[in-house]
Parts: C-alpha cells; structure tokens; sequence
C-alpha cells in the first residue's frame, strides 16, 4: 500500500496570457529528477501557445517533502501523487510523462482516466530490466554511474552528457543538471524492474501519443516500440535526440510534435 501522502508536493504552473485552452497539461518528470526539468524550456513554450501547463514533483524529489524517506518509496506512492495533483486540478489534464513518470502513468490508468496521455521515452510495460541489459552491454559506464547516484553520489559530467544528450550540449546545461539531479529511490527501482509493473489489459485506452527518440541511451527505440506493441498504439520516434528531449538544443521539435497532437484532437 501506498504510503501516507506528504501534506504539500511542489508544483510549478505557468498560465498563458490570455484565454485559456480547454483542456490543462500536466508534465510528470521521470528517475532523479523533479519538476524542474519542464520549466526550462515546456512550461513557458506551452504556455505560449494558450494552455495552462503545470508540473509536479514527485514525494521525495524536487521540492516536494519527503526526502527523508525517499528509498522506501514505491511506484505506487507516485501513483498516488498523481491521483492527488490530477484530483486536485478543476479540470482533467492531458498528462505528459517521461521517462519512470511514463510507467508511472500507466499504472494510473489502470484505475483511471484521462482524456489524452503522452509517454515520452518511457519505461515500457515490460519494465527496466531490458533497458538494463542494453546498458550493461552498451554503456556500462553509464549504468555504474547511475548506481552510484542511487547510492547518494555525484555522477561525472561526462556520464550525464552521455545518457542525457545527443546535440553538442553546454557545460552550464550539464551542470545545471548536475546540480539538480538526485538519488532515486530503491524500492522504485525494484518495482519497475518487474515487482509492481503496469498490465496493459487493465489500463483505460484515451487518445495516446507515444513518442522516443532515435539516440536514448537509457529507452532505446527498441524500448518504446515494446510500450506501442504492448498498448497497441502507434510510435513515433524523433531523429537527433537523447533521452533529455525537453532539455536538447532542439527540444523545440519534440514540444511542436506533442503540440500539434494535441491541437489535432481538440485539447
């Protein structure tokens, strides 16, 4: 069972200028991070374009409280926060997820609905474990330093260019990142690599937009083709990125490709 909830989770929302869209935008972040990871770029960008855009960090991450307790966190207590910031809004979202925050999503929906989900380079139904081997065989470095960050130390820059990007990217971009990424939490871990994973057959089916990206270090598009033969959808992947689309050079092509998903369904 989920864990109580924390009394106030960390939520960054931007509204546009004038009249509103219909239907509101939720971003949900993935591993070791927070919030912060849309308000660089997506926030503000759809915002621009009338909707209202917020995100939320996760109990444990970010600014939210409940660091203290952060290794006995489960999948389904970020299932639960969900339910809570989705209850919590006037109007049911589209929600966005990316990467964890994508299997995280599709749990949620196995108990409920919205009227349009997004997984961004998401963890498949199937779980970590094949991202894991890919890594193991491919990147082995990558795969330790993302251990030692579970342990609570700092990854090398170099490691976070490597499984983030694939466009030249900055030194301040990467210790931007650097500076704000974070532990994750074990027992997470364990249930995405097939203790508490999603099951397909249960999940309500709203309009969904499946997306990853031609060079993910960590959800290869091998990944997401499994998340659209699980769920019987469509996948899309987009050319010259990493797993960080939302924070890429031209993370603008990932946010026109969602926009226009959206506007094409009237959200």
């Amino acid at each position: 069972m989920p864990n109580t909830l924390p009394p106030a989770l960390e939520l960054i929302r931007r509204t546009p200028e004038g009249e509103a869209r219909r239907t509101p935008l939720l971003f949900v972040h993935g591993a070791y991070a927070g919030a912060w990871l849309w308000d660089r770029h997506y926030l503000p960008w759809f915002a621009a374009q009338g909707w209202q855009a917020s995100a939320f960090s996760f109990r444990g991450h970010g600014g939210s409280p409940g660091g203290e307790q952060l290794n006995a966190l489960s999948i389904g207590d970020y299932v639960a926060d969900l339910a809570a910031v989705v209850a919590a809004m006037p109007v049911r979202p589209v929600v966005i997820a990316h990467s964890m925050g994508g299997l995280v999503l599709q749990k949620f929906l196995e108990t409920a609905d919205l009227p349009g989900a997004v997984l961004l380079c998401s963890v498949p139904p199937q779980g970590l474990l094949g991202a894991t081997m890919n890594l193991l065989l491919r990147r082995p470095h990558v795969l330790f330093e993302l251990n030692r960050i579970v342990g609570g130390h700092a990854p090398e820059l170099e490691t976070v260019r490597e499984a983030l990007f694939h466009q030249p990217v900055s030194r301040r971009m990467l210790e931007e990142c650097f500076a704000h990424f974070q532990p994750e939490s074990m027992r997470a871990l364990w249930d995405m690599s097939g203790f508490d994973l999603p099951r397909p057959s249960r999940m309500r089916r709203p309009p969904m937009l499946i997306l990853g990206t031609a060079h993910d270090a960590l959800i290869p598009p091998v990944q997401v083709e499994q998340t659209g033969h699980a769920l019987n959808q469509p996948v899309h992947v987009l050319p010259d990125m990493g797993h960080a689309l939302m924070l890429e050079r031209g993370w603008e092509s990932g946010a026109r490709r969602i926009a226009d998903w959206l506007t094409e369904r009237g959200f």
